[in-house]
């Protein structure tokens, strides 16, 4: 199946591994060029040299003002064209939120939340006709995941904001989305499992209450997201997708 992604750019954040990277590897695979961005110079400067000529990198924080007008800029005047953007930050801090600081609130709240619609709206404004924006979320913005407080309260609202922003551009054909991964085997994952006092139980007993009785891989959930990103899915918009295995038992 061709996804009509031959040509097209897409913006990338968080991309240096996990989901973003992920997905940023499937479109490049489909002809796609990818404007990846991350904290670190080093992991930009590594994952692009693995993606190859189809991708150039940006060393920047998703908080950051400027970020933005930096990521646009720099895939208009490297491949000439802006078709979307697969928005993704790292997850905030685990840890219930009784044991979460206000500090620690704010950081997340600039980042996960304030970052992403920033970033989603200043594409919208650079986005004709079939651009498409999709937000990287996780299942608790259905359900709340143990140990994840910060997250569970800021993923609902940022996936309303999407669901919102979708009946806002719709007219102007552009869609918006939102992923909701599960268990997929990233370092993220590996790390809140190893803060198990049993970190191969704790992965064992949630595959269990997975209906397909594994984590998924990453690769899987980047063709989703490369597919939800492309003309294939031209008439999804204000989607919430779980990747999650069936994990998520909600309609």
């Amino acid at each position: 199946m061709d996804l009509g992604l031959a040509g097209r750019t897409y913006i990338l954040t968080g991309a240096t591994g996990g989901l973003g990277l992920a997905t940023a590897k499937v479109l490049v695979a489909d002809g796609a060029q990818v404007v990846i961005s991350s904290r670190s110079y080093e992991s930009v400067d590594r994952t692009v040299a693995e993606l190859g000529p189809l991708a150039i990198g940006i060393a920047a924080d998703n908080s950051a003002a400027d970020t933005p007008a930096r990521l646009i800029a720099a895939a208009k005047d490297t491949f000439g064209r802006l078709d979307g953007a697969l928005i993704s930050v790292g997850g905030p801090p685990a840890g219930p939120i009784l044991e979460r600081t206000e500090e620690e609130w704010r950081a997340a709240f600039e980042s996960v939340f304030l970052g992403a619609i920033r970033l989603a709206t200043a594409v919208a404004a650079e986005l004709g006709e079939g651009g498409s924006i999709a937000f990287v979320l996780s299942t608790s913005a259905k359900q709340p995941i143990p140990g994840l407080g910060i997250s569970n309260g800021l993923r609902p609202g940022l996936a309303m904001a999407a669901k919102n922003l979708a009946d806002e551009l719709g007219p102007r054909g552009i869609r918006v989305n939102g992923l909701l991964p599960g268990r997929i085997d990233t370092e993220r994952v590996q790390h809140l499992d190893s803060l198990a006092p049993d970190p191969a139980a704790a992965r064992a007993a949630t595959e269990a209450t997975i209906p397909l009785r594994r984590y998924g891989r990453p690769e899987e959930f980047g063709h989703v997201a490369a597919y939800l990103l492309s003309p294939a899915a031209s008439f999804l918009t204000g989607v919430m997708l779980p990747v999650d295995g069936g994990l998520s038992r909600s309609l």
